[in-house]
């Protein structure tokens, strides 16, 4: 439930920003969050920290690598990241960290690779109009099909597609 997604933020936030900056970047996770079966690893930029939560098995050393990376990706893709470019571009954000790490396994920690596939998927967004007009051109797409008539029955092997009436779309 959010409610307990908000505790965690909170006690995160707390045990976080009460610790001084000349200590190590790695402390046992909160209540909330599994007590020592859990660390939490974070770095602090200026006025951004960024935190993973990772369980004890993992290197702390190369959490703050990866860490590191994240941040320097985003800086080369924000030129300079800041708070308001987490905010507003929340889904490049996550596009990101998704070619960095995707289900707990890292993935990719050349920053060049990451960079270019984000620009690969900018450029994709562009040509398609972005996603939010795909649905506008997939209708459009229908009803340019120069069919002499809409088929009512597709079979594809074994598959039988019964093709509901369209009349309204078109």
């Amino acid at each position: 439930p959010e409610e307990i997604q908000q505790q965690i933020v909170r006690e995160t936030f707390h045990l976080v920003l009460k610790r001084d900056d000349n200590i190590c970047n790695f402390l046992e996770g909160g209540s909330l969050i599994g007590g020592s079966d859990y660390k939490l690893i974070y770095r602090h930029y200026a006025t951004l920290y960024f935190v993973f939560c990772v369980d004890s098995s993992e290197s702390e050393l190369g959490i703050l690598d990866l860490i590191q990376v994240f941040v320097e990706t985003l800086d080369k893709c924000f030129e300079n990241v800041c708070e308001l470019d987490l905010i507003f571009h929340m889904d490049k954000v996550h596009y990101i960290l998704q070619e960095v790490v995707m289900g707990g396994m890292v993935l990719e920690t050349n920053m060049n690779e990451i960079v270019a596939q984000m620009e690969a998927q900018s450029r994709l967004e562009k040509s398609e109009g972005g996603l939010s007009a795909a649905p506008a051109r997939a209708v459009s797409a229908v009803k340019n099909i120069n069919l002499p008539e809409i088929p009512r029955n597709i079979n594809i092997g074994d598959l039988n597609i019964k093709v509901p009436n369209l009349s309204q779309f078109v």
